[in-house]
Parts: C-alpha cells; structure tokens; sequence
C-alpha cells in the first residue's frame, strides 16, 4: 500500500521560515536579458536536493541559504505580515484595451520587470486586438512571478494564466547584482502563521530578504539592498 501524498503548500512560521510540504520541487530560476539590456526569459537551473518536507529561510541570514539554520532565533528576525487580505481582484486596478484587460495589483510587485520591454504591457494592453502584440503581452505578463500583473479576455472576462507545474523557483537577478524572491508556481497553498489562508494564486512571490514591507510577500527590496543568496 502507498501512503497518502501530502498536498502541496507553504505555512509562514512565526517569526521563522517558510515550511513547505509536499515534496515540491525547486530550483533556480534566473531572469535573463538580451544584449539590448532587456529581461527576456527564465533559466531553470537543477532542481534542488530536499526531503518531503523542508523550511526555506525567510530572515534572509541562513548560512544554509535557500534552507533555514535557525539564524531567525539569534539575530531578533520580525516576520510580521502585513500584506493585505483581500483577494487579488479586490487588489487590482484594471485597466482596458480592445481584446484584452490586464489587472494589476501593485503592492505585489518583486521586481523582475518582464513588464518593461516592447513599450511597457500598460501601453501594450492598447494594441490587443493586433493579433502579434496581443500575443506578445500575454506573454509578458504570464512571466510576471509575483502574479502581480493577469492578462484577461475582454469579451468572456475568464483570465490568460500560462499552466504552470507546482513547483518552487529562487529567483536570481544578474543584471541586478542580487538574488530574488522564492517563487510559487502552479496554485500552491500559503498559510499565514496565524492560520489565515491567502488567497491561492498561480504565481506568487514570497520575501526571502527578510526586509519586505508586504510580508510575507515580496515587494523588490531585495534589488534596493543587493541582497545575495
């Protein structure tokens, strides 16, 4: 007989790390420009060695980095979460094109700036009902990782999210000169450490700097710091 699969998710310790379940794989995932300058793609490196279960460092001083040591106990590590609650559409402004809606909900932003090539996709959302800029904000979009940014159909109102596998990526910058937030792809669960359920999402950004303003999410103080994993 095989025993029970536990389901994916992340549950924030108090004032600790990040307590992933469900044997989820993870990996680096490094964003990559062009000669130009621009951001262009994700690199997925080899997937990392971990057990079922696993806690990622969210203080951002782990000499095991991107594992926990229990630095957080000695160095007075304040994990208060002070994200909002709403759900993401609650959020999000959106804004309105001829084929397409893009929402964006900006305290969500972690900086990765897929957003930016090709006229910015707030100018691009303008010219959705050419069929090669539709397809190329789509594109940008679903590259956002925090989920900050959804592209939408006009006509059915249903969004346009890319299927993502349930996984976990450590996002690196090299343009930036600093490591990223810890990415969750594929709808996975995150539990506050007061047992509050946020909102599942598709792609979601989590703070691993330790110095977020919207903990437990990340807000792109890790590029400001240079923060380096």
């Amino acid at each position: 007989m095989c025993a029970a699969k536990t389901p994916a998710g992340v549950t924030v310790a108090e004032n600790g790390p990040y307590l992933v379940t469900g044997a989820v794989p993870l990996a680096k995932q490094t964003i990559a420009t062009n000669a130009e300058g621009d951001v262009e793609a994700w690199i997925q490196g080899p997937e990392l060695e971990h057990g079922k279960t696993y806690a990622l460092c969210r203080c951002g001083a782990s000499r095991t980095k991107p594992f926990c040591d229990g630095t957080h106990l000695k160095n007075g590590f304040n994990g208060q979460e002070t994200a909002r609650r709403e759900s993401y559409l609650d959020q999000a402004e959106v804004l309105e094109g001829p084929a397409m809606q893009l929402a964006d909900a900006q305290s969500l932003c972690a900086f990765a700036r897929f957003c930016d090539p090709n006229g910015q996709v707030w100018n691009q959302v303008e010219r959705t009902d050419d069929a090669e800029a539709r397809e190329t904000f789509v594109r940008q979009v679903n590259d956002c990782p925090a989920g900050r940014l959804t592209a939408w159909e006009r006509r059915t109102r249903h969004p346009v999210e890319a299927a993502l596998p349930i996984s976990i990526g450590l996002v690196e910058d090299p343009q930036q000169h600093c490591s990223g937030p810890i990415w969750l792809r594929g709808g996975i669960p995150v539990i506050a450490a007061d047992g509050f359920a946020y909102e599942v999402r598709n792609r979601v950004t989590l703070c691993r700097c330790g110095r977020s303003g919207n903990k437990p999410f990340c807000d792109g103080t890790h590029a400001a710091i240079k923060f380096k994993a």
